[in-house]
């Protein structure tokens, strides 16, 4: 499993986690699958996605990348919207599998971090899930 060195592991102050520490061994990576998001969800919940996306954006732009060390259930939020497969076949089970940004959609599901005068956010340089 690639581990996204620089990637932030979580939300800061919160515990919306964003990476994983180690691959599942037993049971296997867990399945990306889309979630619905609907309009009563929480605003916190709003803001983890938001700052996800901007992590996303931060890293890798509109380039394919790895799906790695990166939270299937943070993914999923974004899954087959925001984020879609950049390979076919796709495997929704595997640390290999590639992912891409849809910019299009991204950027009017968030404005705020597509925008030409959104500041980079800088990430909490001892939570950037590389411990392990």
């Amino acid at each position: 499993m690639l581990k996204h060195r620089g990637f932030p592991g979580r939300l800061p102050g919160t515990d919306f986690q964003f990476t994983i520490r180690r691959a599942n061994k037993k049971d296997g990576p867990a399945k990306i699958i889309r979630r619905e998001r609907y309009a009563d969800r929480k605003q916190a919940d709003r803001k983890a996605d938001e700052g996800f996306m901007a992590a996303l954006w931060q890293c890798f732009g509109e380039e394919p990348f790895e799906r790695g060390n990166l939270d299937a259930g943070r993914l999923s939020w974004l899954f087959g919207r925001e984020v879609v497969p950049a390979e076919d076949p796709f495997d929704p089970a595997s640390y290999d599998a590639l992912l891409r940004i849809n910019l299009k959609v991204a950027e009017v599901s968030f404005p705020t971090v597509f925008a030409l005068d959104a500041s980079a956010i800088v990430w909490d340089d001892d939570d950037d899930g590389d411990d392990d």
